[in-house]
């Protein structure tokens, strides 16, 4: 906070303004400047911080009322004291300067101590609106950097328990990053928040956390499951929402409604609750396309990776049907970024297939 304050003095007569230049500079500890006319002082304004204005309200060309309106105007003037000079019987004027934003008044003929007193009380309320202007700045650096430690402690809880899916799981590892990579681009690419498309990327990797709850002679099949096993396998998509279900984290129910979304379709075919369109949380069908791709692409015990082409028509193919069109669109629309990331991001099994 600063502790040399500005004064500026506005008035036409230069005796007046050497005046007050000189009972000012008596208090001591203030940096004070002079101006002719509003127009002069409003200049001096754009290029300096006033911490406290004197201005004579009659004046050749800008009068002191036009000044105040066009300072008051400008936001970074709020809390500004400003002190406006007038004759002894001007209640209509002094009226109007309240109106505008003044805040105390000097009568002429200026007498020395009636103009230090007031100085110094405008001086003492412009330090108190510093000092709590500053304590406000203070306690939202606080407040962020406290909110910027727990989404931080959240992300790498939301991280270790999806890490955990990995002691059993064996499609997850470099999987659940590329999908997590491949979700955010999908964001970027429709346009949603920036912050959205991180909390998306920190929550994507959760979308099979029910699988924990599947037994292992299903998970960890090599071979197709039959169909009670599948049965079985399609809870987890409930079992990840009833897992991640009522957090006040953010950053969990995000992680919640695509755990409990990824799998429904936009025909309104998929499950657990047979959700069609919009009624799909967005977060939950961009998760849909990047989960599939990348499941495609990738090889598993029971299956070939699919070709990049194979999967781009698949996706193309159930565009409209199984995956919401636009965010088939976006992710298409980045291909080169869907590469790039494969390739970064690729399992070691894979990294040496070539996948044009």
């Amino acid at each position: 906070m600063r502790t040399r304050l500005n004064v500026l003095v506005i008035d036409d007569v230069p005796v007046n303004r050497f005046l007050l230049e000189s009972i000012a500079g008596e208090i001591g500890g203030l940096q004070v400047s002079s101006a002719s006319d509003g127009a002069e002082a409003l200049d001096w304004c754009r290029r300096n911080q006033a911490d406290v204005v004197v201005v004579d309200w009659m004046m050749p060309g800008m009068d002191g009322f036009a000044f105040l309106q066009a300072f008051r105007a400008d936001p970074a003037n709020e809390g500004v004291p400003v002190v406006m000079i007038t004759a002894n019987d001007d209640r209509a004027v002094r009226q109007k300067a309240l109106d505008l934003g003044a805040n105390d008044f000097l009568v002429r003929p200026l007498q020395p101590a009636e103009v230090r007193g007031r100085l110094r009380n405008m001086l003492t309320l412009r330090r108190a609106h510093l000092a709590l202007a500053h304590q406000a700045q203070v306690l939202s650096e606080q407040v962020a950097a406290a909110t910027a430690q727990l989404r931080a402690r959240e992300r790498e809880l939301v991280s270790r328990l999806a890490g955990a899916l990995e002691h059993r799981d064996p499609e997850t590892g470099a999987h659940v990053v590329r999908m997590a990579l491949y979700s955010r681009l999908i964001a970027e690419r429709l346009g949603l928040p920036a912050e959205f498309q991180e909390m998306l990327l920190a929550a994507a990797p959760m979308h099979d956390i029910g699988k924990v709850g599947i037994p292992d002679y299903i998970l960890l099949k090599p071979g197709r499951l039959t169909p009670d096993e599948l049965t079985i396998m399609r809870r987890h998509a409930e079992l990840g929402g009833r897992i991640l279900d009522g957090s006040e984290s953010e950053l969990v129910r995000m992680a919640q409604r695509i755990a409990m979304g990824h799998h429904e379709k936009w025909d309104g075919t998929g499950y657990p609750q047979g959700l069609s369109g919009t009624a799909i949380p967005i977060e939950a069908r961009i998760v849909a396309v990047a989960d599939v791709f990348d499941a495609l692409t990738s090889e598993r015990p029971y299956k070939p990776a699919w070709s990049l082409e194979e999967a781009r028509a698949h996706l193309l193919a159930l565009r409209g049907a199984h995956f919401d069109p636009d965010c088939v669109d976006a992710f298409l629309a980045g291909w080169d970024k869907v590469l790039q990331i494969r390739t970064e991001h690729a399992d070691p099994v894979t990294a040496s297939l070539a996948d044009d």
